[in-house]
């Protein structure tokens, strides 16, 4: 049940994002360039596995994605917003598909296999 909770918060987070981009008539071409960018961290683990881990799982957690989208908002900067709101939709996709946040054992062990 739990595991199910998680990707239904995903796909809402995922629609909000979306939708706020949708209200604000930002550009879909970013929207679509950038979705997949925060999955580059992911880069990091070449380095090692640890760093890897803290590196991916950086770029995929609300806390950081949420506070750019609200900066942006306050500063009124739109490619700010813009970022804040792909970034945020970004890890609600992944989210509703399973995917989660990483350990520092394995790049394939994420907390969405704990649960």
């Amino acid at each position: 049940m739990v595991k199910k909770l998680i990707h239904v918060e995903g796909l809402v987070v995922l629609f909000v994002a979306m939708y706020m981009y949708y209200i604000n008539d930002f550009s879909w071409w970013l929207f679509i360039l950038l979705l997949l960018a925060p999955d580059l961290s992911a880069l990091a683990y070449l380095l090692n596995v640890r760093l890897g881990a803290q590196v991916y799982n950086l770029f995929h957690t609300y806390a950081v994605s949420v506070l750019v989208t609200l900066i942006g908002v306050a500063v009124e900067l739109d490619l700010m917003y813009m970022i804040g709101l792909i970034w945020t939709a970004h890890i609600g996709m992944d989210r509703l598909l399973g995917y989660g946040l990483k350990y520092s054992s394995s790049f394939k062990e994420t907390h969405m296999q704990k649960i």
